[in-house]
């Protein structure tokens, strides 16, 4: 099952220096100014093809108390950006509630983002909708062998699909919906797939399932940017990129089922965004921070 939360009354560990505005996500996410993500150490998949696997597996990181992380928090707000993005959020929930709530009491109204694996424990999602506005989560595999291959977990294709349809009952679907980046949503769901080398059959799953279990009305961001990192190679699988026509065969099947609002990739990902979270900027493609509220 998804890893234990940890108590809130220790301190979390978050990416260093990864607290940062960042302009990768979908344009209603990052908007003009940046979404203000923070991106936690640890995952509770362990996908062992993880593209932050340095903070995912390697656990590349600093210690903050809570009010270490209020504080950076804070002057993350100050740069203007237009949302606090919690990135592999599920097992640090204590902590994230904690903060949560003392900036809402503190009158901060940015939308909160939960940038998950799609790895649910069902039983805690009633209290994260209490507290965060948006949901990313992935939904990775619909092969269950694939799964236990990748992660470990068979289970994993029945809780994702499970906490997927829960979220899109109580919070809709991503909202205000404007693809250019002018306009930020504010609330609702939007599902992330990453399409995997050699692995097409898994993604054709992946789009019936939430076709037929929630409907093509449903926001989909159907990703090509798979790099193979070092255990690819270690083991020799999924130790390529994805090919052009796999992709392509993917997006048609996404347009024949009905999708309507959609984010794809079709020049397969911007190089300045895969991170390297050992530089003093993970992500080439974000403008270093300026101003006296830069961290």
């Amino acid at each position: 099952m998804p890893a234990n939360a940890a108590s809130a009354a220790k301190p979390a560990t978050v990416a260093s220096p990864a607290i940062t505005a960042h302009f990768g996500e979908e344009p209603p996410i990052s908007g003009r100014n940046g979404s203000g993500t923070i991106f936690f150490s640890g995952c509770s998949s362990g996908c062992f093809f993880c593209q932050n696997y340095q903070i995912s597996q390697e656990h590349l990181g600093r210690t903050l108390s809570h009010d270490e992380l209020y504080n950076e928090v804070q002057a993350l707000i100050a740069r203007g950006v237009h949302n606090l993005n919690f990135v592999t959020p599920e097992h640090w929930w204590p902590h994230i509630s904690v903060l949560c709530r003392r900036l809402r009491a503190e009158g901060v109204f940015l939308p909160f983002v939960w940038n998950s694996s799609g790895y649910f424990l069902t039983e805690w999602l009633d209290q994260q909708c209490a507290l965060i506005d948006i949901f990313l989560p992935d939904y990775k595999f619909a092969d269950a062998a694939l799964a236990h291959a990748c992660m470990g977990d068979s289970r994993y294709p029945d809780l994702a699909l499970a906490g997927i349809c829960r979220l899109a009952e109580r919070v809709g679907f991503l909202r205000p919906w404007d693809d250019s980046g002018d306009i930020c949503a504010s609330r609702g769901l939007m599902v992330r797939h990453l399409v995997l080398p050699g692995q097409v059959e898994n993604s054709l799953r992946v789009l019936d399932n939430l076709a037929r279990e929630i409907g093509p009305q449903l926001p989909i961001s159907l990703m090509s940017q798979f790099r193979p990192v070092p255990e690819c190679g270690r083991r020799g699988f999924l130790d390529r990129m994805v090919a052009i026509d796999e992709y392509r065969q993917v997006c048609q099947h996404l347009d024949d089922l009905g999708f309507t609002k959609v984010f794809i990739q079709p020049e397969f990902g911007d190089d300045n965004f895969l991170p390297d979270f050992s530089a003093d900027r993970p992500f080439k493609g974000n403008p270093p921070p300026t101003g006296p509220a830069a961290p």
